[in-house]
Parts: structure tokens; sequence; C-alpha cells
């Protein structure tokens, strides 16, 4: 690895979370197990506020858009009043967001709840996001020397913010200049970082993408998007063929600049 040379028409970065700005294991381990541990209990708490039933309405959506699926679990409608239906109906909802995260899927329903359940953690204490120590000096070094800096993750925007906005460095959303998530498309799918690129103002070749996965980083290289694979402890390992491919980096500092010389 060493030193990476950033193409001088690059104009903007953009950045994946998990596995690139942040270790995988906080969301493995801290982020994801606190949604199974308490989805029911935030669901008995929340459920009669509006954002609630706007999170359900999109879930029981979801759950009909996934009947043909093998083991999807579908949510009733409540059919009547009382305590026991209420309970009925709520379990449902845990059994279905069980089931897509055991399936490790980034529908926009299951991001939007996690969302709002990660937001009261952060605001209470319970969660700190887990930022890699080279992240925060780098991207300074790199808006100072004129660059935009942006952040493209399957987690919802606003659960990018969170992370961000109650971080182990403290407050560092001044540092980004906007946050893409899987409405502007799957990360997978290169007409998403076109998209990004109309929504930034710039063409695809202005920007340089940071991820750890290889489908990734191959979807916005054939939008023209300049790619390079980060390495970092946990990470999924990559195979011979994609090392020998990829430019590869393991720390923000081995981006070297054209405007820092």
């Amino acid at each position: 690895m060493g030193v990476l040379p950033v193409p001088a028409e690059v104009r903007a970065i953009l950045l994946d979370i998990e596995g690139t700005t942040t270790p995988i294991a906080f969301v493995q381990e801290t982020l994801f197990p606190y949604i199974k541990d308490n989805v029911k209990e935030y669901l008995r708490a929340h459920w009669e506020e509006e954002e609630c039933q706007r999170d359900v309405g999109l879930l029981r959506k979801q759950a009909q858009e996934d009947s043909y699926l093998d083991g999807a679990v579908p949510i009733p409608l409540e059919s009547g009043s009382g305590e026991e239906e209420l309970e009925r109906v709520i379990q449902a909802v845990v059994d279905n967001v069980h089931w897509q995260m055991s399936l490790d899927r980034k529908t926009t329903a299951l991001k939007q709840l996690q969302g709002h359940m990660w937001r009261a953690a952060y605001a209470t204490g319970l969660v700190k996001g887990e930022i890699f120590e080279d992240v925060v000096p780098a991207i300074r070094k790199w808006r100072e020397a004129g660059m935009k800096v942006y952040i493209y993750s399957s987690g919802s925007v606003e659960a990018q913010k969170l992370l961000f906005g109650y971080s182990t460095e403290g407050d560092i959303l001044e540092l980004f200049d906007g946050h893409f998530d899987t409405k502007i498309g799957p990360k997978v799918e290169s007409e998403s970082y076109r998209r990004i690129a109309a929504s930034i103002g710039c063409a695809t070749n202005n920007i340089l993408f940071l991820t750890d996965v290889p489908r990734e980083a191959n979807a916005a290289e054939e939008a023209d998007t300049h790619v390079a694979v980060v390495i970092r402890p946990g990470n999924a390992g990559l195979t011979d063929d994609e090392k020998s491919y990829y430019s590869l980096i393991s720390s923000f500092t081995e981006l070297f600049l054209p405007s820092s010389t």
C-alpha cells in the first residue's frame, strides 16, 4: 500500500462508513445487537407516536413486497383493540425486523426504524459512534485543500448523522458536505454514483469513492468514478485478483492530494 496519489480531476471524496470510517465490529457488535435486543421494548414505548406508526407502515409495505421470499414475515393490520391484539402485531413487527436483519437486508423501511432507535440510544449516551483515529485529521486536511467530503452508506442519513454527531471524536458533522443513503440507489449499482454526482453538481470522474466492498467499488468504477478499497482490521479479506486490481489503502493518511505539495 503506502502512498496513493489522488487524480488531479478529483474534487470530492465519497466515504463509506462500515469498514471504512468505522470498525465493522462497532456495527456488528454494538449497533445491530442493540436493535435486536430492544426493538420490542421500543415499539411498546412508542407505538402510539406518529413516527413509529410511519415506520411500521413502511415495514408492512416492505413485508407485502417480500411475500414471495422464503421465510418472509407478514405484518398484519390491527383488526381490533386490546392488549392481546397489540402484542400480536408488535411481535410480527419484531419477527419481521429480526428476519430482515438475519439476511443483512438494506431496505429503507428497516434502516428507518433502526435510525430512530439509534437516535434514542445516542441521545441518552448508551451508544457512541466509533471512528478510526486517522479519519478526522485526514478529512480536515482534505477540506483545507479544497475537497468536498460526502458520506454514502446503506444506513439511513439519520443514522449516519447520529454516528458522526455522537462519536468518540465528539460532534464531527461539520466535516461533511452531505450524506447519501439507499434512497439514492443501492451501493452495488452504477446508476447510484451517477445520481450522486448529479446531486453534488460534478462529473463522476470528479469523485473518489472509498469503500471496503469490492462490489461497491466495481459499481462505482462502472460509472467512471475513481475508487480505492480500504483495508481495515476486521474487514472481509480480498482475493488475490482484487488485491492486484484495486488501489488499496489501510489509512486515510495514505491518500496524497496534488494540492498538498
